[in-house]
């Protein structure tokens, strides 16, 4: 499991990359791995739309299970990744890079205070499969 240190974590496995005044958002390694091998994502949040935290802005289904995806901040998503409807198993390979879901102009950058480093993440992550 890859957890990368620049990055906050959501308890719903959601990552943030924090750019500035803006940041990246993806689905965790964690939540790949348990949701097997991805094959849809669907953005129900556009480009120019305001999307409070923990609100959903995308879904992936995998052959196990469907999932929503929550933005961990309130924000104003400036791009949706184009690829992931044609290339959903990318999330199962590059969760992290090539696979991120929504770049997002930070509303509240306080709100990032109340999110996971990596090490709480990974502590949290561990405490469920155990």
């Amino acid at each position: 499991m890859n957890f990368p240190a620049e990055l906050k974590y959501t308890t719903n496995d959601e990552w943030i990359r924090v750019e500035g005044d803006s940041g990246v958002v993806g689905l965790t390694d964690y939540a790949q791995d348990q949701l097997s091998d991805i094959v849809y994502v669907e953005f129900s949040g556009a480009p120019g739309q305001q999307i409070a935290k923990g609100a959903g802005f995308a879904s992936v289904e995998s052959v196990k299970a469907a999932a929503d995806v929550y933005m961990p901040v309130d924000g104003e998503i400036l791009e949706t990744n184009a690829q992931l409807p044609t290339q959903p198993e990318s999330i199962n390979s590059d969760p992290y890079g090539a696979a991120w879901l929504a770049k997002i102009k930070i509303s509240d950058a306080a709100q990032l205070d109340g999110l996971m480093d990596a090490a709480a993440y990974e502590a949290f992550c561990q405490e469920r499969q155990a």
